[in-house]
């Protein structure tokens, strides 16, 4: 698997955050749906990542939203249906909690679902280390929503 900056307007990235929007949209009301379409993964506060196998095959997405210096949010995490079960949600995660920490983010942030279609994505990021915990940024308490958080170790300063 190969991860690198990618464009969100790629066609069959479009085509995949346009399949998650829909999803989104089929699990939770439209004011409960906090996922960014194409256009608002190009903002400059983002980064935004695709996974893909060897042969170039979009695997799944993710992104970096800088919330301020110091705290990141995790955007847009999706695979492929074909990609579901073959470590590619999780090697996302990886990558943007390794990008977190190399930025100086002490603090990490999302926002899922409460609904059992999202027990894959909050059990992924639990198994990481992620705690519930209140609305951040500008979310608001939402029965719809969970958020989740984790502490990011600083890095130790290098010794002379």
């Amino acid at each position: 698997m190969h991860i690198q900056p990618d464009d969100p307007l790629r066609d069959d990235v479009r085509a995949l955050l346009e399949e998650h929007l829909r999803h989104m949209h089929s699990l939770s009301p439209p004011e409960s749906v906090h996922a960014m379409d194409w256009g608002r993964l190009r903002a400059p506060d983002i980064t935004f990542w695709s996974v893909r196998d060897g042969e170039g095959l979009l695997l799944g997405c993710g992104a970096l939203k800088a919330l301020d210096a110091r705290h990141g949010e995790i955007k847009s995490m999706r695979t492929t249906e074909a990609a579901r079960g073959r470590g590619a949600g999780r090697a996302m995660l990886n990558h943007i909690l390794a990008e977190a920490r190399t930025r100086g983010c002490v603090r990490l942030s999302l926002e899922t679902g409460s609904q059992p279609g999202f027990v894959p994505a909050r059990t992924l990021y639990a198994s990481a280390g992620f705690v519930e915990c209140g609305p951040f940024a500008d979310y608001v308490i939402d029965p719809n929503s969970v958020f989740m958080t984790l502490e990011l170790p600083t890095q130790p300063a290098a010794r002379a």
